[in-house]
């Protein structure tokens, strides 16, 4: 029995609601203003942190207003602020080392390299001397054989210390190579690259609302496992908001966006909201038959957004509303309306 009722009553519901759209286009092709029904609506945007650590504080209930830029809710920050001074630590110890390279030798460690090389050539020439003494001695048999060779072996091996130090003051004076300050330079720059992470993810441990608004959800609490997947709030933006109305199919030439717009509520009845039309859909938002006669295409409606700035937060999502839209007005470059309020687009 109750799907026997239920069936006609449905196909009433139809009957009437076609009804009321091609009546309604009908009065309203007549008329130099047309009317529409619908019901405020408005973005939400669900916030997370963008790290995954226990929540320390909560700042706000549901039902709060904040501002844009106000903090929320904060994670524990320990691990993060460590891992934060070890990297900026190290980028300061890096920048010495670059600094050192860049710099070069010192004139101390030069003018001691200078020194260490003028004493080798002394011994140097005290040693080939000696040699050559110790040879010719040994060519009259008055020295041996031995003590001449090992005087050579001496002598040879101050020439080879005197070269060796030689190349350290050349080295020194040149300084170091460029290859070893770009490969010094490249190590600075990722660990600043790290620091600058590591600094972030410590940023990310506070949780700030984008924009004005009304905390509609508070879904996590103290203690919490927060992770960039897992919301801890829903804001309900409280600008700007916008009539969502059904525009039939007749009246598409008549109304265009940017035309100004009167929004009236049951809520408060004695008020008239001003709007403007910023946006109308581009297809049907419902479709009787595949092929329509020009009857049922009366029946076409076409989703239009009606825009305010609310600016005393009175319009409130799902509240029914009435909008009046004056079709013989001329549509300026900026509507008076959009100019007080910057914030709505």
């Amino acid at each position: 029995m109750k799907k026997k009722i239920i069936i006609p009553l449905l196909i009433v519901i139809a009957i009437l609601s076609g009804w009321y759209f091609y009546s309604t286009a009908k009065n309203n092709q007549h008329t130099d203003q047309v009317t529409l029904f619908g019901n405020v609506d408005i973005r939400e945007v669900n916030l997370s942190f963008n790290g995954i650590e226990h929540i320390s504080s909560i700042m706000v209930e549901e039902g709060d207003h904040v501002k844009k830029g106000q903090e929320l809710a904060f994670l524990h920050t320990e691990l993060l602020q460590a891992n934060s001074a070890q990297a900026k630590a190290q980028v300061e110890a890096q920048k010495q080392i670059l600094a050192a390279l860049v710099a070069g030798t010192r004139p101390e460690d030069i003018s001691k390299a200078k020194a260490d090389l003028e004493s080798a050539k002394a011994i140097m020439s005290s040693s080939e001397h000696t040699a050559g003494r110790i040879t010719k001695l040994a060519k009259k048999n008055l020295a041996s054989t031995d003590e001449a060779e090992h005087s050579r072996s001496v002598a040879q091996a101050d020439s080879a210390k005197v070269k060796a130090l030689q190349a350290a003051l050349d080295l020194a004076i040149a300084g170091p190579r460029k290859e070893v300050i770009a490969q010094a330079r490249a190590i600075l720059n990722a660990k600043q690259a790290e620091y600058i992470r590591a600094f972030q993810n410590l940023k990310d441990a506070t949780l700030s609302a984008p924009s004005d608004g009304i905390i509609r959800n508070r879904i996590l609490e103290m203690g919490d496992m927060a992770s960039p997947q897992t919301p801890v709030f829903t804001l309900a933006l409280t600008e700007p908001v916008w009539i969502r109305a059904y525009l039939a199919d007749p009246l598409l030439g008549q109304v265009k966006p940017g035309m100004e717009a009167s929004i009236y509520t049951d809520s408060y009845p004695e008020k008239n909201y001003a709007g403007w039309v910023g946006y109308i859909s581009p297809t049907a938002e419902f479709t009787p038959k595949n092929i329509e006669t020009a009857e049922l295409r009366t029946h076409l409606v076409y989703q239009v957004r009606i825009y305010s700035c609310n600016d005393n937060n009175e319009l409130r999502l799902g509240m029914p509303a009435t909008v009046k839209i004056d079709l013989k007005q001329k549509i300026a470059d900026d509507s008076g309306v959009k100019k007080h309020c910057k914030k709505a687009l």
